[in-house]
């Protein structure tokens, strides 16, 4: 499949990043030198100048992430921009459409069939209700768990990518994993992140409106151009990749994002001690 090219600024992107995406927030900054035009008079920017999908990559264990993404959701909500919002945090298949503004945080629950041990509705909550009480549907683009062990076992997803950003997402396996993983599951554990990617996509390019916005909310990973889900978009989708950063170690090559979105460095903690004692357990 195609892919989808970058927006570089140099166009309306810086404006509308800085306008619209990161509204609100005074920590935010471009990771290479801001264009000329970046000053421009934000208010004069048509609805045509509105990104098809806008991917925000988040550090699951970052509180400032949810916080920039509940802000993103009503900056956009209301200017009615936004068309919908797609979440890897609720599988494919369930929304909040037909549901009313007024909504309860239980009926919503119910809705996306939410798994608050996966999930903790306290992080994720205010983002899915900003963007349910403004009227704008809400919907899981994940891979349902009962899907995966098929997934693991079609090697069709092998070839998606070429072959170089194939091996990053084997590294990227075999990284998340602390080492752990036999070199033999790899690439099942990859086709379960292509898959996942694949599906979000689909949810979102089937909620793609002109004029409005689709937004996407997924781990970082799961956003990368060149490896992710924008790789699955179709043909001609204007998207654009902003990567929420805790602390000042880059999380994204730059051909991988348009935006770096910076929030406080987290406590240092050793993901990969905790993993090797789960695993001897």
């Amino acid at each position: 499949m195609e892919h989808i090219q970058p927006i570089r600024p140099g166009g309306w992107l810086p404006g509308l990043l800085g306008w619209a995406l990161l509204a609100g927030c005074a920590s935010q900054a471009p990771q290479s030198p801001a264009p000329a035009n970046a000053a421009m008079d934000r208010s004069t920017m048509s609805l045509a100048e509105a990104p098809d999908v806008l991917l925000l990559g988040e550090q699951h264990d970052a509180a400032a992430h949810q916080q920039w993404q509940r802000a993103t959701v009503a900056h956009w909500a209301t200017r009615r921009q936004l068309a919908a919002v797609v979440l890897e945090m609720a599988d494919a298949g369930h929304s909040t459409q037909g549901l009313a503004p007024s909504a309860s945080d239980a009926q919503v629950q119910q809705a996306l069939a939410w798994n608050d041990k996966g999930w903790p509705w306290r992080h994720y909550g205010p983002v899915v209700m900003a963007a349910v009480q403004a009227g704008v549907p809400v919907l899981g683009g994940n891979l349902p768990r009962a899907q995966m062990r098929e997934v693991m076992q079609q090697t069709r997803w092998d070839s998606h990518l070429p072959a170089a950003a194939w091996q990053r997402q084997l590294d990227a396996m075999a990284d998340g994993h602390c080492g752990l993983l036999p070199n033999h599951q790899l690439a099942p554990m990859a086709r379960i992140q292509l898959a996942k990617d694949e599906s979000m996509a689909s949810t979102a390019t089937a909620q793609l409106q002109p004029g409005k916005t689709v937004l996407l909310i997924a781990g970082r990973g799961h956003v990368l151009r060149s490896t992710g889900i924008p790789t699955w978009l179709p043909a001609g989708t204007r998207s654009v990749v902003a990567i929420g950063q805790a602390g000042n170690q880059a999380q994204a090559d730059a051909a991988d994002r348009d935006w770096v979105h910076s929030t406080p460095a987290l406590p240092a903690e050793d993901h990969c001690a905790a993993l090797r004692e789960k695993w001897k357990q």
